[in-house]
C-alpha cells in the first residue's frame, strides 16, 4: 500500500507594495490555507495551517484525478459563490463539521493549488518558484483540485492585475520572487502580499446585548489582539456583518464562556464597557476594517467569521497597531 507523504508547514508572505522585475503574481484567495497530500494510490489527506488533519471535514477534495502521482500541494480550501468567486462566509458553513450529503451538495469546496512541494518522492523545496510553477501547471489535477492562473511581470503589470481584483471583488494579490525557494513555516519578503481591504484576526473578549430587532441576542463583539509582550489589548468592537444565523451561533458559543471581569490588559472605554458581558478569550474571528486610529483601535469594522483554524495565541497586533 502506498504511503501518504508528510505534511509541510506553509511558507508565509509579508505585507507590502507589489515589486516588479523577476516576480510572479497570483490572486489571493479568500479561504483556508492547507496542505493537500496524495499517495500514489490516490489516498488523500488535508492538513490545516496548524497541522490538524481536516480530511473528514472536506471529503469532496481528493487527489484521485492526479493519476497515480505522489504529491504535496500548498493551497487554499474555498467555497465559490454564484459568480464563481471564493466566499469566506459560505466557507463558514463547512468548517469543522462532518458534512452530510445535503451540505456537500449545497456548499461544495474546491482546493485551489498554488504550489507543489513534493512530486513523485522528490522534494521541491529548493527548486525555484518559477520551476515549481511549471511543474504545478503540468499536473492533470481535475475534480475539486483547481490550479488557478499565475502571471509574471512579462505578461502583465501588477497594477493591471490589481484592477482585475477590484473589478471582480477578489481579495488581493501575492507576488513571488521567481528564483525563490520554499521556506516551510517562515514569513519572508520573497513573497509579498497586497490586499485591497484590511483584514485583522481578533480574539473575542466580550459582547454587548443588542437592542431593537437584535434584542435578546448580540449587539456587538468586543475585540482584542496580543501585543509584543503577549498581553491581550482591547482594539475595538464590531456590530455589522452578522446574519441572524451567525448571531445565534455566536450567542450559543459565547454564553458558556462568560466571566465576571474583562480579559483585556488595557482599559475598555466606559461607553463600550457599559452593559458588556465578558467572556474567556477562547474564540478567534476575523474582521475587515478601513484603518487604525492613532490610539490603536479599529475603524469601520465588519465581521467576516470565526477562524477555527487559528488559536488565540496566533492573534497579534500589526507592527503599527
Amino acid at each position: 500500500m502506498s504511503t501518504v507523504p508528510d505534511a509541510i508547514a506553509p511558507m508565509l508572505a509579508t505585507d507590502g507594495d507589489l515589486p516588479t522585475g523577476g516576480w510572479g503574481y497570483e490572486y489571493k484567495w479568500d479561504g483556508y490555507r492547507c496542505c493537500l497530500r496524495v499517495a500514489r494510490g490516490g489516498e488523500t489527506r488535508l492538513t490545516s495551517r496548524r497541522g490538524l488533519d481536516i480530511t473528514a471535514t472536506y471529503p469532496d477534495v481528493t487527489g484521485e484525478a492526479l493519476d497515480g502521482r505522489e504529491v504535496v500541494l500548498d493551497g487554499e480550501i474555498v467555497v465559490l459563490d454564484d459568480k464563481g468567486r471564493p466566499s469566506f462566509p459560505l466557507l463558514q458553513t463547512r468548517h469543522l463539521r462532518t458534512p452530510d450529503a445535503s451540505l456537500l451538495e449545497r456548499s461544495p469546496v474546491h482546493f485551489f493549488a498554488f504550489d507543489v512541494l513534493l512530486l513523485d518522492g522528490e522534494s521541491l523545496l529548493d527548486t525555484p518558484y518559477a520551476a515549481r510553477r511549471d511543474l504545478l501547471t503540468s499536473l492533470d489535477a481535475g475534480g475539486r483540485v483547481v490550479i488557478p492562473p499565475g502571471y509574471t511581470d512579462d505578461d502583465i503589470s501588477p497594477d493591471q492585475l490589481l484592477e482585475v481584483v477590484r473589478q471582480h471583488g477578489l481579495e488581493g494579490l501575492i507576488a513571488k520572487k521567481l528564483d525563490s525557494h520554499y521556506h516551510p513555516g517562515k514569513r519572508t519578503r520573497q513573497w509579498i502580499k497586497r490586499a485591497l481591504w484590511h483584514g485583522q484576526e481578533v480574539v473575542i473578549g466580550g459582547w454587548r446585548p443588542g437592542e431593537g430587532r437584535r434584542s435578546g441576542t448580540l449587539g456587538a463583539l468586543l475585540l482584542g489582539a496580543h501585543d509584543e509582550a503577549g498581553e491581550l489589548r482591547y482594539i475595538g468592537d464590531v456590530g455589522t456583518g452578522f446574519s441572524d444565523k451567525v448571531l445565534d451561533d455566536l450567542y450559543g458559543r459565547l454564553t458558556p464562556l462568560e466571566r465576571k471581569t474583562p480579559p483585556f490588559a488595557s482599559e475598555v472605554p466606559r461607553d463600550r464597557a457599559r452593559r458588556a458581558r465578558w467572556v474567556e478569550p477562547e474564540l478567534v474571528g476575523e474582521v475587515v476594517h478601513r484603518n487604525w486610529t492613532p490610539d490603536g483601535r479599529l475603524r469601520h469594522t465588519t465581521w467576516r467569521g470565526l477562524r477555527a483554524d487559528k488559536t488565540p495565541g496566533d492573534v497579534v497586533l500589526p507592527a503599527h497597531g
